[in-house]
């Protein structure tokens, strides 16, 4: 299969090292306006490089080359527009997460992706950790029982640089609880397998970037925040995340709990413990294959997501993350920082996203966060 990327800065070297991991798949054309970024990305291909051309936008690489596949992962508020000119070309597209910056935008998108006639596929990594994936599978085979809470913790490094450091703005990433948390809410709608009902963040920038100026600005994006997220069948979620905790033994921690038991899996460790409310505790460690796991940053979620994309490109698999999951995950991340801005709980019925589940349960009366 012929790849072409959209964006080559940080994010598609870890998708071009993964397409050099797969037998059969070729990167065609590089798609950047930064000359640079062009000549780091054919860096990567190494030997590779001498067959793929560059092209400074997407109308002029479907002018002159036609690849089988695109990957876009060019900075975020670019999304909605270097995706235009892909939708009806039959070419099958994976779009890195977020899927935009704003709602509007993410509905746009999933309204064109739904008369695409190819693969449209939300980069949403997590999903394809091996030990998330084993935990996910765990928690709906009934392990624990009724699934009742779950946290989720990402302590971690502050965000990297980027090309020209467009991730220090809200503008540019749709804020921190979109560009980083949409993972977060994602794998809480899939654990969950429920829509969420009301979101309450507290959150801030304390620490990182308060000494970098932009013309003059100073960056805006959160580095720390604590998020509850109601569903409608009134279970609910927690995230904690945290930017300048780089020292963390383990970056991810994920705990379900049910009625029964205790599920919980940590990240690079890869270790599964299960913690019943009667009888002893074990625990298993799922391994990682040594050469994916150098491919990238994500524990080898981005050479098993690639797996999936390709399987559903083929007809042999289902799209694993559709546009739908990528408009949920924004509204989510954009209801998370409307709650932090405003110091109040937002219900995602306010945030007008359009999502197709409306209170299943039929739960009624909870009681709010106070104003």
């Amino acid at each position: 299969m012929r790849f072409g990327l959209v964006g080559t800065g940080l994010m598609a070297q870890e998708h071009i090292r993964n397409l050099c991991l797969v037998d059969g798949c070729e990167v065609t054309a590089l798609v950047d306006p930064r000359q640079e970024s062009l000549d780091w990305a054919r860096a990567t291909l190494g030997g590779r490089a001498s067959a793929t051309a560059g092209f400074a936008d997407v109308p002029s690489m479907l002018a002159q080359a036609r690849p089988d596949a695109v990957i876009v992962s060019s900075p975020n508020h670019t999304h909605h527009a270097v995706l235009q000119p892909l939708f009806g070309t039959g070419i099958h597209i994976l779009c890195e997460k977020p899927l935009a910056t704003t709602i509007a935008d993410a509905r746009s998108l999933a309204a064109r992706a739904a008369g695409h006639d190819g693969v449209f596929w939300v980069g949403m990594e997590y999903r394809y950790m091996p030990p998330v994936a084993r935990f996910i599978e765990q928690v709906h085979a009934g392990r624990i029982g009724r699934l009742v809470r779950l946290s989720i913790a990402e302590h971690r490094f502050p965000f990297l640089p980027k090309v020209a450091d467009w991730n220090r703005f809200n503008a540019n990433t749709g804020g921190t609880m979109v560009e980083k948390c949409c993972h977060f809410f994602d794998l809480m709608r899939l654990i969950m397998r429920d829509e969420p009902t009301r979101i309450f963040c507290s959150g801030a920038a304390d620490v990182n970037h308060r000494d970098e100026r932009y013309g003059g600005a100073v960056p805006d994006i959160i580095d720390n925040s604590f998020t509850v997220v109601d569903f409608a069948g009134g279970t609910r979620a927690m995230l904690d995340l945290c930017m300048f905790a780089e020292g963390s033994e383990e970056q991810e921690m994920l705990a379900a709990i049910g009625d029964t038991a205790k599920l919980e899996v940590g990240i690079p460790g890869g270790a599964i413990t299960c913690s019943p409310r009667q009888g002893s505790v074990s625990r298993e460690t799922v391994e990682v294959d040594a050469a994916v796991l150098a491919a990238g940053h994500h524990h080898g979620a981005t050479y098993y997501q690639l797996l999936a994309f390709l399987a559903a490109a083929k007809g042999r698999g289902p799209v694993g993350v559709t546009a739908e999951d990528g408009v949920a995950a924004v509204a989510m991340g954009v209801a998370a920082e409307k709650s932090a801005a405003d110091r109040r709980a937002v219900t995602m019925e306010s945030m007008n996203w359009g999502s197709g589940v409306s209170n299943p349960s039929g739960v009624q009366g909870q009681r709010p966060w106070p104003s």
